[in-house]
């Protein structure tokens, strides 16, 4: 047999593309040739593979070894391809038989010594394997945890090329190399610590809003001075959210395969928390790469939480490249091959200070910042991006009197997350159906068209009225009345959940309006 055909995927964003692998030997002087629109990592793999055989005591074949990656107007990019091409070459040639090659596809790099080594996107491209048909895998044995999350395949983990030939002729499998302790293709999986809320002294107001962002979703903008608990509160709020569900699940663990992060304790089942420092470039920000796009730290994000310290910091460029995300929940990034597109359905929380020196409107504060210098901070955070913020919050230091009684009242993140769960809950039975999770993603004309308005609405049209507030803040006000209803156990919100909404849509919230709520 001089032709024989193996099975891998192509990644574009999420989606996975069968890609088959053809490998004829022919004759004619001895080369290998390559062909289907290789990127560079993937054109170099004649040389590892021909190197891994040599060290697997075997050798490449004397003749003219073409192999074609189809469909041939297919981007394709990466190492994983290695795994195939080495099956199919040597089917070709005549080292096993090609019966089991037609429904089983091929995931994983080679090393020069004829390891094999993990590869990025497993996960996602398991699943389209899956759900093209395909019953087997065959992938490196430090990923065969992460494999086995795809449950309708049979996987088998192969550490060495002789593993892999002993596999397909069914002979005794040999034994496992000394572990790699140099690997760098995947990062450890992202361990969140255990933060608790009571550990925020005071600022009971603010904790309030983020109560009232995590039971909603809703996007926060936490200002204030330096050291009064904005970055705390931010760390904290993931552990107020819900578990993911099964198909979230499997959705935020793709893209963080995708990402290099290891899944060697199965699925990520707890909203991820991602915090770029504020030098990250719009690449990093939204995703990038050569030739097909990588996910960022949006994506990264996906359904849990995005934090950007120092907000006003982050370059204009990056913060008004969130807009469309924060509205659509997709980003698209377009190549000159290929358009990926990722889901970035996150929950964005900003923390700022009010001027450059921190103390601008802080009691007691001596601020030496220029009322053009305040003004010009302020504005770096656009009037676009404002609009977009759910919840406005200002924290302001303790006072001594306040600081003592919050002490004695400060609530766990457990019994607050017990709230939070209450009200989700509320929320799905609302929303069942509707394809919503909570009450950020509800469209405005579903809120209007068939959920009752609360009594008050036309404070609403006054500051609409006044300029005060623009037609998306309405719907983003209606959204936070909604939630806060739901956290007071209410069928529907009333006029005073209507002006709670709206005092923390304008940044107006303050500790009366927590003593009637949570008091």
């Amino acid at each position: 047999m001089t032709l024989a055909s193996a099975f891998s995927v192509a990644l574009v964003g999420l989606e996975g593309q069968m890609v088959e692998i053809e490998a004829n030997l022919g004759p004619g002087l001895p080369r290998t040739v390559l062909v289907g629109l290789p990127d560079t990592a993937l054109y170099e793999s004649r040389d590892r593979c021909k190197a891994a055989l040599g060290n697997s005591g075997r050798t490449w074949p004397e003749r003219l070894v073409t192999i074609n990656l189809s469909p041939a107007s297919l981007p394709k990019a990466g190492a994983h391809y290695d795994l195939g091409i080495v099956a199919a070459v040597l089917a070709a040639d005549g080292a096993f038989g090609t019966s089991q090659l037609g429904d089983t596809v091929f995931l994983g790099e080679l090393g020069l010594d004829g390891r094999v080594r993990p590869v990025r996107g497993l996960l996602p491209a398991l699943l389209a394997a899956s759900q093209s048909g395909f019953r087997r895998a065959v992938v490196p044995k430090r990923q065969a945890g992460e494999a086995r999350l795809v449950e309708d395949l049979e996987i088998f983990g192969v550490a060495t090329l002789e593993q892999l030939i002993a596999l397909m002729r069914d002979d005794p499998m040999p034994e496992d190399p000394p572990p790699d302790e140099h690997d760098t293709e995947t990062r450890p999986a992202v361990q969140q610590r255990r933060l608790d809320l009571s550990e925020v002294a005071g600022q009971l107001d603010a904790k309030w809003a983020i109560e009232v962002a995590a039971a909603g979703g809703h996007h926060l903008l936490m200002s204030g001075p330096p050291g009064v608990g904005k970055t705390m509160l931010a760390e904290r709020l993931p552990g107020l959210l819900p578990d993911l569900a099964l198909a979230e699940a499997l959705e935020v663990s793709a893209i963080h395969s995708l990402a290099g992060f290891a899944l060697e304790d199965g699925l990520i089942l707890r909203p991820p928390y991602s915090a770029p420092h504020h030098s990250a470039s719009v690449p990093s920000m939204v995703g990038g790469g050569y030739r097909i796009a990588k996910p960022g730290a949006i994506s990264r994000a996906h359904r849990g939480v995005l934090f950007l310290d120092e907000a006003p910091e982050f370059s204009v460029r990056a913060l008004e490249a969130l807009r469309t995300p924060l509205e659509s929940g997709v980003v698209t990034i377009g190549r000159s091959e290929a358009e990926a597109s990722y889901p970035a359905r996150f929950q964005l929380v900003l923390a700022a200070n009010p001027c450059p020196c921190g103390l601008a409107g802080s009691p007691g504060g001596r601020c030496t910042c220029t009322p053009y210098l305040i003004r010009r901070y302020a504005e770096r955070l656009s009037g676009p991006i404002r609009d977009r913020i759910d919840l406005h919050q200002r924290l302001l230091p303790m006072k001594k009197t306040y600081l003592k009684a919050a002490l004695a009242r400060s609530e766990s993140t457990a019994v607050v997350a017990e709230r939070v769960a209450e009200a989700r809950r509320r929320q799905a039975f609302r929303l069942s159906g509707t394809g919503w999770h909570c009450n950020s993603e509800v469209s405005g004309a579903y809120l209007r068209r068939r959920l009752p308005l609360p009594d008050g609405i036309e404070l609403l049209d006054r500051a609409v009225s006044t300029g005060t507030l623009s037609p998306r803040g309405v719907d983003k006000t209606l959204r936070l009345a909604w939630t806060v209803a739901d956290l007071a156990g209410l069928d529907h919100p009333g006029s005073q959940e209507l002006q709670i909404a709206l005092a923390m849509r304008r940044g107006e919230l303050g500790p009366a309006a927590v003593e009637t709520k949570v008091g």
